[in-house]
């Protein structure tokens, strides 16, 4: 196969290494897994963060910052700890949490709906 002037594969050869093995673009230019799944998270993170703030009201917002260690809470509490704390039956705080998080889902789906 002939190449064109000036036209460059990601499996040229750039230089070898001192073993003497091969350095192509495609080398050079791949990306690591875990840098792109630790900011994918980091995205999702932001994102469900801010859909509580934004679709939630404060009695969702509490249950699920309770529930799920965010913010200041130092862990994560049961639902019967939330009710507790709140003062409200255990069973109507996993109604509030699974509204809530029905909502959180369908603004992680799609925020721009929200905006």
């Amino acid at each position: 196969q002939k190449k064109l002037n000036n036209e460059t594969s990601l499996h040229d050869v750039i230089e070898l290494d001192k073993d003497g093995n091969p350095l192509t673009y495609l080398d050079i230019i791949s990306v690591d897994d875990t840098i792109v799944d630790t900011l994918d998270l980091k995205e999702k993170s932001y994102l469900a963060l801010k859909g509580i703030n934004h679709v939630l009201n404060e009695r969702e917002q509490k249950i699920i910052v309770l529930r799920y260690g965010l913010g200041n809470s130092t862990s994560p509490v049961t639902q019967r700890e939330v009710a507790k704390r709140m003062g409200i039956s255990r069973s109507y705080v996993s109604r509030l949490e699974k509204s809530a998080l029905e909502k959180l889902q369908n603004y992680m789906d799609k925020p721009k709906k929200y905006i």
